[in-house]
């Protein structure tokens, strides 16, 4: 028997679009499947064999996220296959701080209306950002939520879960005085920070329209939707020749919440202002909200996504292998003794 409800889509949910959405969602999900997935989309849970070859302890590591407000923008332009990339970026780019690679992924989309094509859009960036990741997309939910969002409107989060070698976590505690805090670029403002770059742009009045010199030809909005860089293959390829101490994601608290997370007690960071590649949005948006370098520094990447700690003696085979695998990483500051923080200086 066809399965249908004419009472729950009066109601305002329509469950023969949920079907039409993961017909659609398939040849996406398609590009994403390694070797480690077992079953197919639609059951009732996501099948991952785990390969443990090579590992004496494997532990999971898992990180959760969501895409925040930066969704705004998303619905204002109209354009909805980037915000799956930063939904998975926000969770892996976390995974891979501990020194593990990411194997799977699940999402939730919830919405006002379902709109198979839309809910599509959205799952093919979610696919594009597995792929970027190297991790199979193995399930995920719609939720059609009629009164509870507008119907133009959705959220998005998800989680992924990842494996490393117990004796391959990373360990801040050997760290060490005069060690090298390396810079990885960001590809812009990423997915944090957006109740504020919304309120400076006033993004729902047609803000995001806006043009300026700096960017190149993109309007404001382009530049701001623009995805959040996922550095799990640099990384991992850093993991194997390098030996790291540890990996800070630059995320919502900007420098001054982040990059403390990563540094062993007795320690703290100085950074070299001068250093620092900031985009021109970063530029623009502190000049137009007039907002102090340091509320800057404490709420933005300010172009820097992740920093790694190496030591000192190899930061220039780190640069170099970073390079190699597309990531134009810098020299950003030290480790020195201290309180723990970061000092720009």
């Amino acid at each position: 028997m066809k399965s249908e409800s004419a009472s729950y889509k009066a109601a305002g949910v329509d469950i023969t679009a949920g079907y039409r959405a993961v017909e659609l969602m398939k040849t996406h999900i398609a590009r994403t499947l390694t070797t480690g997935v077992l079953g197919d989309v639609g059951g009732f849970g996501g099948l991952f064999e785990l390969d443990i070859t090579g590992m004496t302890r494997p532990v999971l590591v898992s990180g959760t996220d969501g895409v925040g407000t930066k969704l705004k923008l998303a619905f204002l332009l109209d354009k909805h296959d980037t915000v799956g990339i930063d939904c998975v970026a926000m969770c892996v780019n976390d995974v891979i701080c501990c020194g593990a690679k990411p194997l799977f992924f699940l999402d939730y989309i919830a919405c006002g209306k379902n709109v198979p094509e839309k809910i599509a859009q959205i799952v093919s960036g979610i696919a594009e950002g597995c792929v970027q990741a190297g991790c199979a997309l193995i399930g995920g939910e719609t939720a059609e939520m009629p009164g509870f969002y507008p119907v133009e409107e959705y959220d998005l989060a998800g989680f992924a879960v990842g494996a490393v070698d117990k004796a391959s976590i990373l360990d801040k505690t050997q760290m060490r005085e005069g060690d090298a805090v390396l810079a990885l670029p960001s590809s812009g403002v990423h997915s944090n920070g957006f109740s504020l770059v919304r309120k400076v742009f006033d993004v729902e009045n047609g803000g995001l329209n806006r043009t300026y010199a700096e960017l190149s030809g993109q309007s404001l909005g382009e530049t701001l939707l623009t995805p959040t860089r996922i550095y799990v293959k640099p990384i991992l390829a850093l993991l194997k020749k390098v030996s790291v101490r540890s990996i800070a994601h630059i995320t919502g608290g900007g420098f001054y919440e982040n990059i403390p997370r990563s540094i062993a007690e007795g320690f703290g960071v100085r950074v070299n202002r001068a250093a620092v590649q900031t985009p021109p949005v970063f530029d623009i948006l502190a000049r137009e909200g007039h907002i102090p370098e340091r509320d800057m520094f404490n709420t933005f990447n300010m172009g820097v996504g992740m920093t790694v700690v190496v030591p000192s003696a190899q930061a220039d085979e780190a640069i170099r292998i970073l390079s190699e695998n597309g990531v134009a990483a810098y020299a950003l500051g030290e480790i020195e003794r201290g309180e723990g923080g970061v000092t720009l200086c």
